[in-house]
């Protein structure tokens, strides 16, 4: 994907705009390290099962590949008493298909297009659908389950009645068209027709979908009174600190009190009172800034605000929406001064994104609300830590860009168990996320960390000289330049977090980092450190290009201190490296991986609290050449049942950059192994479950995004045809969808 006008794709999730001198850690690794050394093998292992003919395989039985079609006998076994991590752990895989361990099912449930309504006419997944506000969005990916009760009232307890709240993050395209979604591709130049912009924008966004087993069979109701979506064109209130604020005022809403919609929607959070909140993650993207506006802005602070946002004058957006018409639908997305106040033009619009977007999933009626008082960035997920009787909440968040930070919100409110059932959600998120402070992390070298507060009250904060922030709503919508100004930890691409059920600990994703060097030559690039202590170079099979930085990424988890929730200091230690089995173990496969459990670019992640296991996803572009994006299901120890490791690297002058880091226990069999490989082209993300444990659903994102548009006329092109190889559908266009997963004995997943 893509937001220039040129053929190669670049993601737009691996773009760094902090150019901050914030301390980073002394020093790292050993520069002297080579082209891969990995043992690899097959592209499954020697057993495997495909259920039926849907083409989603699974370790097991005996088989016989032709091309990218396994065909498989399935043998339904009864299993041993309940182990947790119980199953056999499946191969590496480039088939273009679901595998999973024997003794489990996969079913897809719902996917891009699928009607919404009674009404809706099913999708032809040929280019010529539309209607897409009442069709399932593109590119699947957080999803949580609020389940429902035979009568259609909210319930805790329902294994077999709910509804999914998933995000529609963005949708696949090569240069600025989405081209699955149009006949004949669509138009690689601007304008773009209004026609198909109609198409792309509501294809991103919420979508509230119920979910029913009968049978023994899962499905989607199609005609549920449930079912919605949120897109971008959807009205949402602007709540908490930033509303009514000079920043979000826009031709729309000349009070700053209510914008439209949100997009890329990337993880998500159940809150303690049983609502969605949603991240919104790379909005940038979207808008459009003319080659002169800065001095049109008089050069005043807010390019400093756009700048440190990834937004520079002349940047053009990833699709060219506004350039469809005069519409204000389509004018929103070019953020220029163009009118005499901001009353009068979209300048401030790209202020009214990257917040946390709390949802009623059960209640249309009810507003939705971005809570401001969490801070605006790239957001993941939002994980709140645990809920304790009388104790603030505090909330969870990774900023997704190389070289962001971590965040944590804590209430001013105490916790008071009776909200958990409350009769008004959206009110109750009023009191827990409305007001509060937020914090950003600071990561030492001796394993212990800061949570520093962002407030105007904090004079590195009320007196940084590289922006000048006028009041707390300034603070928040710039907590970037904030977090700058107070010299939190430089990350690699915090993604999301997830809060152990049982410790309390809490684990964040941090995907790559290819800006990571042994001697930083540019504002953008950073020295290794304790926290994100390695630098490699990366070279794929049969390929001369390299690829050096953090390329497989980590997991880094913390322990607050007593205090809990409010407390302002931490412990840490690196749970998981990413790395291939054969990779170095003094400097790059620290976690001395094994060829059932390396991986590479953690980012979905997720403890489902039936089981307490950990669910690790991937979204991967360098270890592709061997496998697909996968899941593995993980028992973590706890902060510090590792040890110190002690890393060098030389530099150009033969002077050595040496770091002391705190890797986490080396994991077992037992204790961490691959449970699920993806389709050609895409990336794994989202997971829930139902109560009993008994139903995983999990989403698959842009298989095939590899495809070329010039090859939409022909499907045998096409880099994956999934799910319609799975039996899904109609068309072999690739489609981004949602899938359950179950044990054949009944038993729970990933026992």
């Amino acid at each position: 994907m893509s937001n220039e006008k040129k053929p190669a794709k670049i993601d737009h999730d691996d773009i760094g705009s902090n150019n901050s001198n914030n301390p980073e850690f002394a020093t790292v690794l050993n520069a002297r390290i080579s082209r891969r050394n990995v043992l690899r093998g097959g592209v499954v292992s020697a057993a495997g099962a495909v259920f039926g003919s849907l083409g989603l395989s699974a370790c097991g039985g005996d088989s016989s590949v032709d091309g990218n079609t396994t065909v498989r006998t399935t043998t339904t076994t009864t299993l041993p008493p309940e182990k947790l991590l119980g199953f056999t752990a499946v191969g590496k895989s480039l088939l273009d298909s679901v595998v999973v361990p024997a003794g489990y099912n996969v079913s897809v449930l719902y996917a891009l297009g699928d009607p919404l309504t009674a009404t809706t006419p099913a999708y032809k997944n040929d280019g010529t659908d539309t209607d897409y506000e009442n069709r399932g969005g593109d590119h699947n990916d957080g999803m949580e389950w609020f389940g429902l009760s035979s009568t259609g009232t909210p319930s805790t307890t329902s294994v077999d009645r709910g509804l999914l709240g998933i995000n529609h993050e963005a949708t696949t395209d090569e240069t600025l068209s989405s081209f699955f979604l149009h006949a004949n591709g669509g138009t690689m130049t601007l304008p773009r027709p209004a026609a198909e912009v109609d198409k792309e924008i509501p294809i991103h966004g919420v979508a509230i979908v119920e979910v029913k087993k009968a049978g023994g069979t899962w499905s989607y109701v199609k005609d549920s009174s449930f079912n919605r979506r949120i897109t971008p064109m959807t009205a949402v209130e602007i709540s908490g600190t930033a509303r009514s604020n000079a920043l979000m005022v826009t031709k729309y809403s000349n009070g700053g009190t209510t914008t439209r919609g949100t997009i890329n929607n990337c993880g998500t959070g159940k809150t303690p009172w049983g609502t969605l909140v949603t991240g919104e993650e790379n909005w940038n993207n979207y808008f459009t800034r003319v080659g002169a506006d800065d001095a049109a802005r008089g050069n005043d602070k807010s390019v400093a605000s756009l700048k440190r946002y990834g937004k520079a004058q002349g940047a053009p957006s990833r699709h060219g929406w506004e350039s469809a018409g005069a519409d204000d639908k389509y004018a929103r997305w070019n953020i220029s001064v163009i009118g005499a106040t901001a009353t009068d033009d979209y300048r401030n619009e790209m202020n009214t994104f990257g917040y946390i977007v709390e949802i009623d999933p059960y209640d249309k009626t009810k507003a939705i609300k971005k809570r401001t008082a969490l801070g605006r960035f790239a957001h993941e997920s939002a994980a709140f830590g645990k809920v304790v009787a009388g104790k603030p909440l505090a909330v969870y968040q990774g900023d997704d860009s190389r070289g962001e930070y971590i965040y944590k919100f804590v209430s001013n409110a105490n916790w008071d168990p009776a909200d958990a059932n409350p009769a008004d959600r959206i009110a109750t998120g009023d009191k827990y996320l409305d007001s509060g402070k937020l914090y950003v992390a600071k990561f030492n070298a001796d394993g212990s960390g800061q949570w520093l507060e962002l407030s105007i009250a904090n004079p590195a904060i009320a007196g940084y000289a590289g922006y000048a922030f006028a009041d707390q709503a300034d603070v928040l919508v710039n907590a970037r330049l904030a977090a700058d100004a107070v010299g939190a930890t430089k990350m690699d691409r915090p993604e999301w977090c997830a809060t152990n059920p049982v410790s309390g600990e809490v684990y964040f994703t941090l995907t790559n980092n290819t800006n990571r060097r042994i001697e930083p030559s540019s504002s953008s690039q950073a020295a290794p450190d304790a926290a994100n202590p390695r630098v490699y170079t990366d070279t794929k099979i049969g390929s001369t290009s390299q690829t050096t930085g953090n390329v497989n990424g980590h997991l880094i988890r913390l322990r607050e201190a007593a205090s809990g929730s409010t407390a302002t200091n931490f412990t840490w230690d690196v749970y998981l490296f990413g790395a291939e089995a054969g990779a170095d173990k003094s400097l790059v496969n620290l976690s001395s991986l094994t060829d059932d459990q390396d991986f590479s670019s953690p980012d979905g992640l997720a403890f489902t609290p039936s089981t307490g296991i950990c669910w690790i996803q991937t979204d991967d572009g360098s270890y592709t050449d061997v496998t697909n994006c996968m899941m593995l299901a993980a028992l973590p120890g706890q902060v510090g049942d590792g040890a110190e490791k002690s890393l060098s690297y030389t530099k150009a002058d033969s002077s050595k950059l040496n770091v002391t880091t705190y890797v986490g226990k080396a994991p077992t069999a037992d204790t961490l192994k691959r449970f699920l490989v993806g389709p050609k082209g895409s990336e794994i993300t989202g997971v829930c479950e139902t109560p009993d444990g008994k139903a995983l659903f999990i989403n698959i994102q842009h298989p095939g995004e590899t495809t070329k548009q010039a090859d939409i006329a022909d499907p045998t092109k096409y880099t994956s045809q999934w799910p319609s190889n799975a039996g899904y559908g109609n068309g072999k266009r690739p489609r981004s969808a949602t899938i359950v997963i179950t044990k054949t004995n009944g038993g729970r997943v990933g026992t």
